[in-house]
C-alpha cells in the first residue's frame, strides 16, 4: 500500500460508501475488506470522533440491485440512503458470464447491457450522494477511442454522457488511449497502470530471473503499447524492443485491416529472458504470433503480461502454444470477469489489484496527493533489491541459525 502517513492528519471529505455492480461482485468484496482493515489499523484523529460516525464500520458496500422486467428492460434500486455520501460505484463491463430472461429466452449481458445498469444506478442516487466517482477497471468502449472515416465515438461520447448525469470522478485502470478524458476535460479522470504487481507476481513464481540489460528486455507487441513498456523497461533497469504491425490496408475484415505480418525492432534477444507487456489479451492471435517469433529468436522465457485477460476465443491457441513452448507464463490481473478455464491453467498467474483499488479510494476519500498511488518506481524498485538480494539474505540468515 502506497504511504499511509498522509491519512492521519486528513478529514475525509464525507462518509464513504460503495455500490457493486453485480458483474464486480467478487472484485468488490476484495476492495471492501482492505478499506475494514484500513480504518480499523488507521491513526486518523477523527476515528473515534461522533462528528465522524462511520469512518470506521465492517462494510463499506451499499444494499444494491440491478432488475429485470420480462421485457428484458431493467431498473436499479439503492435499499440504503446515499445522502451526503463520497459514494464510489464499482462496474466491469466485459463480465460476460451474468444473464438474464427476455420473452423467455436467456441473453448474456454484454458491455452495453453493463453501462446501461450504471447509468440506472447513478440515476437512482438522484443526486443526493456529495460526490459520485465511477470506478471502471475497462474503460467502456475503449478500444472505439478515435475516429477514422465515418465512425461513431462511443468512448469519448461514454464519459460525456456520464459527466451530463453528475458524475465527479471516473477512475480507470491501463486504458487503451487516456487522451480520450478531453471528451470531457471539467470531470475528473484517473487513469492507473498496474506494472509493481505485475513485476510482484512474476517474482513470487520464478525463482531464476535475473533482471539487468544482459539477462532480460521488455517487449511492446506494438506501437500502441510502447510507452507502457518504455516506463517498465527503464524501472528494471532493462532495454526495450517493439514489434510494429504491418497491415493489408486494401481490405477490411471484422471492421479493421487484417495483420500481414508483425515485424521486430530491437536488440538481440538471444538467451534473455523477454516480458511482452500490453493492456489487453483479446483474442490473443498477435500475443501468441509475438511470443513465437520470440521463441524463434531464441529467447530463454517469454512472459506475457497484460491487464486484462478477455481470451474471447477461448483457451484452445493458447493452450497449444504453450505446449509448443512459445511462452513460459501469461500475468493477468483480476479486474475483469476470467473465463473458470483460466484459472485452472499451470501457465497462468494473476496480479490481485484489489488492495491498489482500495487505497485508491482510501486516498481519494480523503483528497490528498495520488503521487504516491500514480508512481509506483519506488515500490518497484525496492522489490527488485529484495529479489536480487535473496541468496546473500539467505545465506545470512543460515550462518545465524
Amino acid at each position: 500500500m502506497a504511504n499511509t502517513i498522509e491519512l492521519e492528519n486528513v478529514i475525509p471529505v464525507a462518509p464513504l460508501k460503495l455500490i457493486v455492480l453485480e458483474s464486480a461482485q467478487s472484485l468488490g468484496e476484495s476492495i471492501n475488506k482492505y478499506l475494514v482493515q484500513f480504518r480499523k489499523d488507521a491513526k486518523n484523529k477523527v476515528k473515534n470522533d461522533p462528528a465522524f460516525n462511520g469512518y470506521s464500520t465492517e462494510n463499506f458496500i451499499l444494499d444494491s440491485t440491478c432488475c429485470r422486467f420480462g421485457s428484458g428492460e431493467g431498473k436499479a434500486i439503492i435499499n440504503e440512503s446515499v445522502r451526503g455520501a463520497d459514494l464510489y460505484i464499482l462496474v466491469d463491463v466485459c463480465n460476460h458470464s451474468i444473464t438474464y430472461k427476455m420473452n423467455g429466452f436467456l441473453n448474456h449481458k454484454s458491455p452495453d447491457d453493463h453501462f446501461q445498469d450504471l447509468k440506472r444506478i447513478i440515476s437512482a442516487v438522484d443526486g443526493k450522494a456529495h460526490r459520485i466517482n465511477i470506478i471502471m477497471p475497462f474503460l467502456y468502449e475503449g478500444r472505439q477511442h478515435k475516429r477514422i472515416g465515418r465512425e461513431s465515438l462511443d468512448c469519448a461520447y461514454a464519459i460525456e454522457e456520464l459527466a451530463n448525469m453528475g458524475i465527479d470522478n471516473i477512475i480507470t485502470i491501463d486504458a487503451h488511449d487516456p487522451k480520450v478524458q478531453n471528451a470531457s476535460p471539467l470531470t475528473g479522470f484517473d487513469n492507473f497502470t498496474p506494472p509493481y504487481q505485475f513485476i510482484r507476481a512474476l517474482l513470487k513464481t520464478e525463482s531464476d530471473m535475473i533482471i539487468d540489460k544482459q539477462h532480460m528486455i521488455v517487449i511492446s507487441p506494438d506501437e500502441g503499447a510502447l510507452d507502457r513498456a518504455v516506463y517498465f523497461a527503464n524501472v528494471l533497469g532493462v532495454n526495450t524492443g517493439m514489434f510494429y504491425k504491418r497491415r493489408d490496408y486494401s481490405r477490411i475484415i471484422d471492421g479493421k485491416n487484417p495483420i500481414v505480418a508483425h515485424e521486430f525492432l530491437g536488440e538481440e534477444i538471444d538467451g534473455k529472458d523477454v516480458i511482452i507487456i500490453d493492456d489487453m489479451i483479446s483474442s490473443g492471435g498477435s500475443m501468441i504470433d509475438t511470443a513465437r517469433q520470440l521463441k524463434e529468436m531464441n529467447a530463454r522465457k517469454v512472459y506475457i503480461c497484460c491487464t486484462f485477460g478477455l481470451f474471447t476465443d477461448g483457451m484452445k491457441k493458447f493452450d497449444e502454444s504453450y505446449e509448443k513452448g512459445y511462452f513460459d507464463k501469461i500475468v493477468t490481473t483480476n479486474l475483469t470477469y476470467r473465463i473458470p478455464e483460466l484459472l485452472e491453467r499451470p501457465y497462468y498467474v494473476e496480479a490481485d489489484m484489489s488492495k491498489f483499488l482500495a487505497t485508491i479510494i482510501d486516498f481519494m476519500n480523503h483528497d490528498v496527493s495520488m503521487s504516491n498511488v500514480y508512481e509506483p518506481t519506488d515500490k518497484i524498485r525496492r522489490i527488485l533489491e529484495v529479489y536480487n538480494n535473496r541468496e546473500t539474505l539467505l545465506d545470512e540468515y543460515n550462518s545465524k541459525e
